[in-house]
């Protein structure tokens, strides 16, 4: 399979009290189309900042984020059509102020579509993700967290991205809903050949659901493999600590 998104010594570095410190410190990797990649490592290790940087809503301090072999910074308004996100909170995502549908027409609207057409498209994608099309009409407020997100999920593939970028995408949810998301992220890649970026501290999710897994610690990646490797002969203490944590 042929590389879809490469990384190169990707920096960031935030401040604090006037001192700056490392989010992300010089990280490699490289994913493939059509494949699930794990990212985790405990709260603070950088993974989120990963994922808002591929998506440019954090620029890096320096490195190279190559989309299709091109530069995101170069790619400009098409990388939202290439990329999309899925957020942790799947009501803070939505405007509170407008309907679940509205949001999920939003950028089909933007990109020149008519009414008719992104209403008729939104109730199909509302199918897509296990929801009627009454759903459209709701607000953020008057549905559950999972029905919420299954929206959040809609709204992303309005603009049939090559990439979804998951950043905690179900660790809001309870056990039973979290199943279900999951499944549905899996027929969706599966169905659409969809590539995935997972950022989960779940080490059960990751196992069950990536590809490959890279391990985060202090701003670089410590630990890679497919999770069955990562699992059952860590090389770094760090990974050792976090299985133990986990199981």
């Amino acid at each position: 399979m042929e590389n879809i998104l490469e990384v190169h010594q990707l920096k960031k570095s935030f401040y604090k009290n006037k001192r700056a410190f490392a989010a992300v410190d010089g990280i490699d990797f490289r994913m493939k189309r059509g494949e699930c990649l794990g990212l985790m490592g405990e709260s603070g290790c950088g993974k989120s900042t990963v994922a808002r940087m591929i998506t440019r809503l954090v620029k890096p301090d320096s490195g190279q984020i190559l989309l299709e072999g091109e530069e995101i910074g170069q790619l400009r308004r098409t990388l939202y059509q290439k990329v999309q996100m899925i957020f942790q909170m799947p009501r803070e995502s939505f405007d509170p102020r407008h309907t679940l549908g509205d949001g999920i027409m939003e950028s089909m609207r933007s990109q020149g579509m008519g009414k008719r057409q992104a209403k008729e498209r939104m109730h199909r994608l509302l199918e897509m993700t296990g929801l009627e099309e009454t759903y459209g009409s709701r607000y953020p407020h008057e549905v559950s967290g999972g029905q919420c997100q299954r929206a959040a999920i809609a709204r992303a593939l309005a603009v049939d991205p090559k990439i979804l970028v998951c950043d905690e995408a179900t660790s809001a949810l309870d056990v039973t809903v979290q199943a279900q998301i999951m499944e549905l992220l899996d027929h969706l890649k599966q169905e659409k050949n969809l590539t995935l970026l997972f950022i989960c501290h779940d080490l059960a999710l990751v196992q069950a659901f990536c590809d490959r897994v890279l391990v985060m610690e202090q701003g670089k990646i410590v630990e890679s493999g497919t999770p069955d490797e990562v699992i059952r002969n860590p090389r770094q203490a760090y990974t050792r600590l976090l299985i133990e944590s986990a199981f």
